[in-house]
């Protein structure tokens, strides 16, 4: 964990609230010049104190604590995405990777192919969007075909499985919440 500099963060929510130091050392019952000090990197507050801000500034007190997030980490470049090809059936990771609570990813089967053997089933819910070819979803004991811009929602622990009994590649762009896959 890198350093975390809180007083950053005071700052920059008590400037997205437009609060001066004034404002928020009265609501904080601290001296303007602490709150100052806090910002400037100078001084660092008591927990009680780290509280009583994020009570004023109406934010989580654990908000203080979080690291920043990289931007440039959540972008993924077409060319970079992470691949993975089992059985002739290929995954692009269109999320940057497999934290947080949900994962995005591109299933490509070429004809004649199938997700799987029989139905499989995961704990989290899913859903699908045909960005090419036709494809045929089976969800229980039900078949339906799914085309381009169609899309489907698969409840968690529901029994299914994807298969291209027809003569042209396809494309799905699922989600899956939590990522499992």
């Amino acid at each position: 964990m890198e350093n975390i500099d809180i007083g950053k963060k005071v700052e920059k929510y008590r400037k997205a609230k437009d609060f001066s130091i004034r404002q928020l050392a009265k609501l904080a019952e601290i001296t303007p010049s602490m709150l100052s000090q806090i910002e400037r990197g100078l001084a660092n507050p008591s927990i009680q104190t780290i509280k009583v801000l994020a009570k004023s500034l109406e934010v989580p007190t654990f908000s203080f604590f979080m690291e920043e997030t990289n931007t440039v980490d959540l972008v993924v470049r077409s060319t970079n995405r992470k691949k993975m090809v089992m059985d002739n059936i290929s995954y692009e990771l269109v999320s940057p990777d497999f934290t947080g609570n949900l994962a995005t990813a591109i299933m490509n089967l070429p004809p004649n192919t199938a997700s799987s053997e029989k139905q499989m089933e995961h704990k989290g819910e899913e859903v699908a969007f045909v960005l090419e070819g036709k494809i045929k979803v089976i969800l229980n004991d039900e078949e339906y075909v799914l085309e381009p811009g169609d899309s489907v929602k698969i409840p968690a622990q529901m029994k299914h499985k994807w298969e291209n009994n027809f003569n042209e590649h396809a494309a799905i762009l699922f989600s899956v919440t939590p990522p499992a896959f």
